[in-house]
């Protein structure tokens, strides 16, 4: 639980950085540009020889969805949503982890109805009125592809691991990247705002930790950890994220300045409701075969 412990930690002031240091730079080439360097990181470590074809073909498009089509809709919710909104709505990935879980083993409750709908109404109630309504159903809806994207790379990546046992995380992670970093640069191309694409030096070092250390380090130690427990507690571990990037945001970054009282009042009940919902899926006991 260390390594999932630690990546929270990491990750938790992504959130902020991401808002405050890189909302001028396009979103996509963001995205493809901290995978192309968590690519180059791991790509010496990559032994195709140990990997049959069909399993590269899986671990590929494993990264393709759980790091590429992630990022894309993560990056461009920031454009929507303050970054404090982005982490809480991020808190519904542990849902998603639970309910593939199951989908794969072909079981189903109407928990998941239920706590998807009271997810909804918390986000309703955080709703600030200062968002626009479209922005923020916007951002909402981005944010839940991204979880879900991230979710099944998880749960495929974990289930594949279990099979695979004699193959080292390091080994095969450039491929996961590499899957990211071709999905991202597809949608730099077709959908990136070239205007964007300017970069400064603080934004270069910014969008090298999160590819060096938030997406290279953190995705290879979340990986390696998600593969050493069950559903459960790697959902649990999704949650421990969201906290730690509220405060950040909030307190570390400053956007606490920018919350009125009463729309402060709206994110702990909104919050807690979405919170209620997670609960109401992570309490099933979800075990591993």
């Amino acid at each position: 639980m260390i390594y999932l412990t630690l990546v929270s930690l990491i990750w938790a002031f992504s959130f902020g950085l991401i808002g405050s240091a890189l909302s001028g730079v396009d979103a996509f080439l963001v995205s493809t540009l901290r995978l192309g360097c968590a690519s180059l990181i791991f790509l010496p470590f990559l032994r195709l020889r140990k990997i049959g074809r069909s399993d590269t073909q899986i671990l590929f498009f494993c990264g393709f969805v759980q790091f590429g089509l992630m990022y894309a809709c993560y990056m461009q919710a920031f454009h929507f949503l303050p970054s404090h909104l982005v982490a809480i709505f991020s808190i519904l990935t542990p849902l998603y982890v639970v309910f593939i879980h199951d989908l794969r083993e072909r079981s189903f409750s109407k928990r998941y109805l239920f706590a998807g709908l009271l997810s909804v109404l918390g986000a309703a109630i955080i709703k600030a009125k200062e968002l626009p309504s479209g922005d923020f159903w916007a951002g909402f809806a981005l944010m839940q592809c991204a979880g879900i994207s991230f979710a099944y790379g998880q749960v495929r990546y974990r289930d594949w691991k279990i099979r695979n046992k004699q193959i080292q995380d390091r080994e095969v992670f450039a491929l996961l990247a590499l899957g990211g970093c071709a999905c991202a640069g597809a949608a730099t191309f077709f959908l990136g705002e070239r205007d964007s694409f300017e970069i400064n030096v603080s934004e270069w070092q910014s969008i090298l930790y999160l590819g060096c250390v938030a997406s290279g380090l953190g995705f290879f130690l979340w990986n390696k950890g998600a593969s050493m427990t069950n559903a459960g507690t790697l959902a649990a571990f999704n949650n421990a994220v969201v906290p730690l990037a509220v405060l950040c945001s909030l307190f570390g970054f400053g956007e606490i300045e920018e919350i009125e009282r009463s729309q402060l009042i709206r994110l702990l009940f909104g919050g807690a409701t979405i919170v209620l919902s997670v609960w109401l899926t992570s309490s099933q006991k979800v075990s591993l075969k």
